[in-house]
């Protein structure tokens, strides 16, 4: 039996219809290795069920290997054998977009995850969208307000930039991540939540995002228990979506959470498919996807603008780990969570010595500029002597400098420190730092 159907799917193959059929000759639980489809790298194909007439899956060719074609499943699969057919759709993953989707909680798939009732989308957005040509892209010039002073104030940043939070686990990076979806002047808010546990999903929405700020949002997830492919797809998905609302001339706030997440869904695909692993197992398409999902964001000259904050989860605390190195190499910039500052309950805990914005000198004022230095001088000469002033062995009168920096300390400390409800406008945490200092206050908020 088996022989006579390899034999009809041959003679069905010469046919242009029959080069669409595919069957399974492999699964070992990823990746679906299947003699035929016809189909391109990316292109969507559907799974039919033998023992289940009318019910089929869809999976996306990831790799070739041996004139044979690897299939990753969108989904968990049930009932497939080696006599289910797979049928090449001719056609890649695109995403449905639409206005209908702000206030919404929807999956990778835009299918809606809340009770809010069906979507009705306007557009399908292709899934992987080649990156913003570097010629079409508008100068970074305008300044983009967070509402956080330590950001505002000292790593102030431009609409359209892409920035990381760099932070192990613990130490307030939710909580940051809330704040800045609820407070940043925006349009419009996409947000992708990958890998999260699914208790955690809730508890941001509701706690972290809150009402107010899932009004003007989109809210893109994909939990810790969802296949590889889908993980990645979320990512994908959530730039997809943002490009909608770009492309209609608004300003749009993109957060990934996380980033580090992303990553080691796309290092099991490229494990599974055969891709050699390298440091910490990551495979070489991992980094080759992290800029080219990065690049989508950006200021366009025909108008509108994606502003990308990318939280990555730093595994052992250590900055110079893989995906974090890489990250910090690609991004305009990066904000770092550190574990003392929040175990002494400094929140939000962001030290600001260890982060940096790039383009702070093309938004800021020069005198803006001039308040964020001498405010890290302080806190840097305050911090090389940090030790020596614990244990009591330094003499006020004997270093002028440190004297200055530890009498601003505490002034510095209590604008850097705010609560997740609080929201400082950029102006008045200018004139925060600058009274901190004693100096006089900056002209213009930039």
């Amino acid at each position: 039996m088996n022989r006579f159907r390899d034999r009809l799917l041959a003679n069905l193959r010469q046919l242009p219809v029959g080069r669409q059929l595919g069957r399974i000759v492999s699964y070992n639980g990823l990746v679906i290795e299947a003699i035929g489809p016809e189909a391109r790298l990316g292109e969507l194909c559907e799974i039919e069920s033998e023992h289940e007439p009318g019910t089929s899956y869809m999976a996306e060719v990831v790799g070739f290997r041996q004139e044979r074609t690897l299939l990753m499943p969108y989904g968990h699969l049930a009932g497939i054998s080696t006599a289910s057919i797979i049928r090449a759709t001719g056609r890649p993953m695109t995403v449905p977009v639409g206005d209908a989707l702000l206030g919404r909680v929807v999956d990778a798939f835009s299918r809606p995850l809340d009770d809010a009732g069906p979507l009705r989308f306007d557009d399908a957005y292709p899934l992987y969208r080649e990156p913003i040509n570097p010629m079409a892209r508008a100068p970074i010039e305008q300044v983009l307000e967070t509402g956080v002073r330590a950001i505002d104030g000292l790593l102030t940043l431009g609409v359209g930039q892409r920035v990381g939070i760099m932070a192990g686990s613990g130490v307030g990076k939710s909580t940051l991540l809330g704040m800045l979806a609820r407070q940043v002047v925006a349009d419009v808010t996409v947000l992708a939540l990958v890998g999260e546990r699914g208790r955690e999903v809730g508890d941001f929405i509701d706690n972290a995002l809150g009402p107010e700020g899932l009004k003007r949002s989109v809210v893109v997830v994909a939990t810790s228990d969802e296949p590889a492919l889908v993980r990645a797809h979320a990512a994908h998905a959530a730039h997809a979506m943002a490009e909608y609302f770009r492309d209609q001339g608004k300003s749009v706030l993109l957060i990934v959470d996380s980033m580090t997440r992303f990553a080691m869904a796309q290092r099991e695909i490229g494990l599974a498919i055969g891709e050699p692993p390298t440091f910490r197992g990551y495979t070489p398409s991992v980094f080759s996807k992290l800029p080219t999902l990065l690049e989508r964001c950006g200021r366009l000259r025909s108008g509108g603008a994606i502003s990308g904050v990318y939280s990555v989860l730093v595994e052992g605390d250590d900055m110079n780990e893989p995906v974090t190195d890489h990250m910090r190499a690609i991004l305009d910039g990066h904000i770092v969570l550190d574990r003392d500052l929040a175990s002494r309950g400094h929140h939000p805990s962001i030290d600001v010595l260890r982060s940096a914005s790039r383009l702070m000198n093309h938004v800021a004022s020069e005198t803006e500029q001039a308040v964020a230095r001498d405010v890290k001088k302080q806190m840097a000469v305050y911090a090389a002597s940090r030790d020596l002033i614990e244990l009591g062995a330094h003499q006020r009168g004997v270093n002028a400098a440190l004297d200055t920096a530890i009498d601003a300390k505490a002034p510095l400390d209590k604008v850097l420190q705010q609560t997740p409800k609080q929201f400082s406008t950029r102006a008045d945490s200018l004139r925060q730092f600058a009274a901190a200092l004693n100096v006089p206050k900056p002209g213009g908020a930039g």
